[in-house]
């Protein structure tokens, strides 16, 4: 029977999960790195060890004390009294009273300490994404990226206070307790001891793979995030061409290669358990015939049995405790693994070491034979682009799709850099000036506006942080927003919804046109700022613009040619660069490029 689509696309997901390539760093390098971050706290760290040390009290003298109580009873019953039994019953009271103030100690502050070097590690990543070039976001899914800065550092929470504490009891409590046991019978200790190597060895080769499948794990749910993402983003798009049904079956093949992989990773929680569990039997199988024959060959005295027993009891339960939390520590390894990942994408737009402020003059820009590709992509965009724009000239840009345009207005912000030449603003090299400067100076109006979850008065003020509610009715009104958001609900402070999702497109468009009047720049991109709108609202949003565009050097990518019919010059960009330039009357009367797409004559049709 032939496997549906779905199928197949579920197990080829499956297989480039499990075929993820893994980041090439080892533990102790991981740990290198992460230590800063604990370093911070080291004063926690250090009274965290001092109360587990402090814990390891009871389950150390515990034994000593039923040794003690057992060799009287044998041997010297009338040395055993009620006064004595009470004073070693105090003793231990006062030792698990001791013991309750540490745990406490080490549950409390000791997390606190973890969530502490969580949120530490959550900005410096959140940092460091703001840093990253475009490129990066054009590579990577959202819903990726957020569990790395999310779900694994959950895990790291845990790892950054149980990993020095787990480590320390368990080697106290080894190393004390193999010197007492060797106090009583050191045959019997190394028989016993001899199991520990191997218990280790295959605890260790199981955790191998438990980090591999944890990796596989994350990146999947990321995936997952990824889908549900786009799926709850896109509703309107699904509900209009009724995909409910392909969006579900979607959605169930990465439910379904997330489980498959939890199946795996499970598989191997239940080897590792059970190997514990088989070496914990094998080593009380040698306390029971090595103890036992010891005995009866007067090797070894019953209260020293007793006690030597307890000892082997605490000695299992140790090192059970340690091989059960490595599930633990890979999944904390592999959390610091993907964070270091995002610490490590190289920022690519960064200021130059000698960079200074920009100081806009007049806002001439100069494009001096830039040429640009893109990083994941070898094909030209650009190549030998020589332009000038004047002062507070409006420059409109037209072609066909993959010409240039959007890249060309991209450069000017530098949210990517120039493969080669230079651009100039005033004389000054962009690539000179601190990033901060440059952009402060630029103001741009995308035909996918964004606003963010939040007030209309929030959003408009993203212009300008420190605005007053006096700038910002301005800046409204300068936009032609101040009617609608006068008749809003609660004005100004009506809550817009996730990206804006309550407001129209004209609305939100004249909202993000008000954030660019609230900035004031000198020099203004518009990326198709009108295109998707409906006719009356272009036409409000286009007197805004216009408006906006006053006094301004001003570059506009234009869909309808009749936004731009009026600008100073307007520039026809194709694969070979810019293809013809001049006013919308030079352009027509050449009866080039521009006169077809103006008079929307198709390509090789003969005029």
């Amino acid at each position: 029977m032939a496997k549906s689509n779905f199928t197949l696309k579920r197990e080829t997901t499956v297989k480039q999960v499990a075929d993820t390539p893994r980041y090439n760093s080892s533990k102790q390098s991981l740990i290198a790195r992460f230590w800063p971050y604990e370093r911070k706290y080291l004063h926690i760290v250090i009274f965290d060890l001092f109360c587990a040390a402090l814990t390891c009290l009871c389950d150390l003298v515990l034994p000593l004390i039923l040794r003690h109580i057992t060799d009287l009873a044998i041997n010297d019953l009338a040395a055993l009294s009620v006064e004595l039994v009470i004073k070693l019953g105090a003793v231990y009271l006062v030792l698990r009273l001791i013991d309750a103030g540490a745990q406490y100690y080490m549950a409390n502050t000791g997390h606190v300490m973890g969530v502490y070097i969580e949120t530490d590690m959550r900005r410096d990543a959140f940092d460091h994404l703001q840093q990253l070039s475009q490129n990066y976001y054009s590579n990577n899914k959202i819903g990726q990226i957020m569990g790395r800065i999310t779900n694994d550092l959950f895990d790291v929470t845990e790892f950054a206070h149980h990993c020095p504490e787990e480590f320390f009891i368990a080697g106290i409590k080894i190393v004390v307790s193999f010197c007492i046991l060797c106090t009583y019978n050191i045959p019997l200790t190394v028989l016993l001891f001899v199991c520990v190597p191997l218990m280790l060895g295959v605890s260790v080769a199981i955790n191998q793979k438990q980090r591999a499948a944890f990796r596989r794990q994350r990146v999947q749910i990321g995936e997952l995030n990824s889908q549900i993402e786009d799926s709850l983003l896109g509703e309107r798009v699904i509900k209009a061409f009724g995909a409910e049904e392909l969006e579900k079956a979607k959605f169930d093949a990465g439910n379904q290669a997330f489980k498959d992989i939890k199946k795996i990773t499970y598989r191997l929680m239940a080897a590792f358990q059970c190997s514990t569990r088989l070496f914990d039997g094998l080593m009380y199988l040698v306390v029971i015939l090595g103890g036992g024959i010891f005995v009866v060959k007067g090797w070894i005295g019953p209260g020293d049995l007793v006690a030597y027993t307890m000892y082997v009891s605490t000695l299992i339960a140790t090192i059970r405790r340690i091989v059960e939390f490595a599930e633990q520590f890979q999944r904390g390894m592999t959390g610091i693994e993907r964070f270091f990942e995002i610490m490590d994408t190289d920022i690519e737009i960064f200021d130059a070491p000698d960079a200074v402020p920009l100081e806009v003059k007049d806002g001439a820009i100069a494009f001096k034979n830039v040429s640009f590709s893109y990083p994941d992509d070898h094909n030209q965009v650009l190549k030998d682009v020589d332009l000038s724009i004047r002062p507070g000239e409006r420059v409109g840009l037209v072609g066909p799709s993959g010409g240039g345009k959007t890249t060309l207005c991209s450069l000017i912000p530098r949210f990517y850099d120039v493969t080669g030449g230079s651009i100039e603003i005033d004389g000054q090299n962009i690539a000179r000036v601190t990033l901060k400067s440059l952009r402060n100076a630029i103001g741009i109006v995308q035909q996918d506006m964004y606003l963010f979850s939040g007030t209309v008065a929030e959003n408009i003020a993203y212009g300008k942080q420190d605005a007053t509610r006096e700038e910002i009715i301005a800046a409204a009104k300068l936009a032609g927003a101040h009617e609608f958001v006068s008749a809003l609900k609660d004005g100004y402070d009506t809550y817009v919804g996730e990206r804006g999702v309550k407001l129209s497109g004209g609305q939100k468009q004249r909202l993000s046109i008000a954030r660019v009047f609230l900035k004031n720049p000198p020099i203004l991109i518009l990326d198709e700022a009108t295109s998707a709108l409906d006719n009356e609202s272009e036409i409000m949003v286009g007197q805004s613009l216009e408006q906006l565009a006053h006094g301004r050097t001003t570059l506009t990518i234009a869909h309808r040619l009749t936004t731009i019919k009026d600008y100073d010059r307007i520039l026809v960009l194709g694969t070979e660069g810019i293809v013809e330039s001049g006013s919308h009357e030079e352009l027509l009367a050449n009866k080039g490029i521009y006169y077809r797409l103006w008079n929307q004559i198709p390509t090789g049709e003969t005029l």
